[in-house]
């Protein structure tokens, strides 16, 4: 049985000045960057955070070097590492692929980590904030993987499976389009739906950590393996083992904030303390 929704090969450049060329990739990162930054921009009002302007454009700075720099080392360290270290120069062509969301995360992390300490803004406030534009651009970064014929499926006869060019000859679950879904479009609503009320500090990751981890986990049985690095246990993917720490961080911190939650419900005086990390 063939596949029946044929794959729609879209070049994965948008345009090119000679040597010069915007790809969707690219603007996928972009897009993601912009979405974070109206955000959080709307949530400092909300939440009644001292964050300015100039504050917000340092934020944002910092979150693209933490996750441009983490996503290009994570995949290096995570996926490639004997072949890099071979070819060390390869690390820095960043436009040929190879980027890892768990890389990103950390880079991130240690990027706000940093500049929440340089403007004395909570640091796990700010990360609520960021945590509820992120998953807008996974969902593009996603639609990108699909749109560059990557990170496909495992063979699938399944009516929407496909071929994808890279692929072999076999039809194969678009997994991209999975994780653009539930990463991106189930996650914003979940994430914007708990974001209609001032949450204790770190809930609001939490929960964008813990359904991140279910989702990338479950996803992932779908997914192709890295052909470089095959199952690393029977059944068991890197991504999947990347993701395991994500799920567990995300449930600690939603466990924290309630139990912070319940401290000031007891004792009101001391609420405004429990909304600082």
């Amino acid at each position: 049985m063939l596949a029946v929704i044929a794959y729609p090969k879209i070049d994965p450049i948008l345009v090119q000045f000679g040597p010069f060329a915007i790809r969707w990739y690219g603007l996928a990162y972009v897009a993601g960057f912009v979405a974070a930054g109206l955000v959080i921009a709307r949530l400092r009002r909300r939440w009644v955070v001292p964050l300015t302007n100039e504050d917000l454009l340092d934020v944002l700075l910092a979150a693209v070097v933490g996750v441009v720099v983490g996503a290009r080392l994570g995949y290096v360290l995570f996926y490639g590492l004997s072949g890099y270290l071979a070819r060390p120069i390869e690390i820095l062509r960043i436009w040929d692929g190879g980027m890892s969301f768990h890389g990103g995360l950390i880079g991130v992390v240690v990027a706000g980590l940093i500049v929440a300490r340089r403007k004395h803004i909570a640091f796990l406030r700010l990360a609520d904030m960021a945590a509820v534009g992120t998953p807008v651009g996974l969902f593009f970064g996603r639609l990108a993987n699909f749109i560059n014929g990557e990170l496909w499926g495992r063979v699938s006869y399944a009516p929407w499976a496909m071929v994808f060019p890279n692929g072999g000859s076999l039809p194969r679950h678009p997994s991209q389009l999975y994780e653009a879904g539930l990463e991106g479009i189930v996650l914003l609503v979940v994430m914007l739906l708990l974001a209609r009320k001032r949450r204790p500090d770190g809930e609001q990751l939490g929960w964008f950590l813990t359904l991140y981890g279910v989702f990338r986990i479950g996803v992932e049985f779908f997914r192709e393996p890295d052909v470089q690095l095959g199952f690393i246990l029977p059944g068991v993917t890197m991504g999947q083992i990347l993701s395991v720490p994500v799920l567990i961080l995300g449930v600690a911190l939603v466990i924290r904030a309630r139990a912070n939650k319940r401290r000031a419900d007891r004792n009101p005086s001391i609420a405004p303390d429990l909304l600082d990390d």
